[in-house]
């Protein structure tokens, strides 16, 4: 079933991407930092689901050489290991690239999961929290069956780096839409612990976007 925001039903269809924002590239790298301090007030589901596409979204059917789509944030020989829940006052979600849409995961405000423990203070109720988590089996399904790919240290390598990608995008976006960001650790227990994760699967960042506190 989908519906919109107010309802908190199993899938949320966010709007396909606006590319219409003012800012260029380099005005937002200008002006991109982190803010820890942010005020409460709902996303409108066409921003936040600009958030997200620009996060990790499909910008492109075929990912060049390798099999499946491409997204706006590369990933080691396009494995895209890196999954992206999102926390927000109605509830846990999934985003699902392909489809651009939310599956919900956990009815109920999960977004203290999102966030270090001691941290949460500092951005009060910012009405979304992203929390990254990486799946190793999608190391076994890239397009090129790089070596690395099965080494422990090369997998660190890669899926750190491709968080930090996927979460410079949230910056970028965020700087464009007039909106604050911080990337910061999640509480790993505990998310692990709620979403069941497997001894393959590892809750690493989480992220916050929102209205800066004036």
């Amino acid at each position: 079933m989908t519906t919109n925001l107010t309802n908190s039903l199993e899938t949320i269809q966010l709007p396909e991407p606006a590319f219409e924002h003012c800012k260029s590239l380099f005005e937002a790298l200008k002006l991109r930092r982190t803010v820890r301090t942010m005020r409460a007030g709902k996303l409108p589901p066409q921003i936040m689901g600009d958030i997200l596409w620009a996060a990790q979204g499909v910008n492109r059917r075929s990912g060049g050489p390798f099999n499946g789509p491409g997204r706006t944030a590369g990933s080691a020989s396009n494995s895209q290991e890196i999954r992206m829940y999102v926390a927000l006052e109605e509830g846990l979600y999934l985003y699902k690239p392909d489809s651009h849409s939310l599956q919900l995961v956990l009815a109920g405000d999960q977004r203290t999961l999102a966030i270090g423990p001691g941290q949460a203070s500092l951005v009060g109720q910012a009405p979304m929290r992203l929390i990254y988590v990486a799946d190793l089996e999608c190391f076994k399904r890239s397009g090129f069956d790089e070596p690395r790919l099965h080494d422990v240290e090369g997998q660190k390598a890669y899926y750190y780096l491709d968080t930090g990608l996927i979460a410079q995008n949230v910056y970028l976006a965020a700087v464009a839409l007039g909106l604050a960001a911080w990337f910061h650790n999640c509480n790993r227990a505990a998310v692990e612990k709620v979403l069941g994760l497997g001894s393959h699967e590892l809750a690493l960042f989480g992220q916050t976007v929102g209205y800066e506190e004036a």
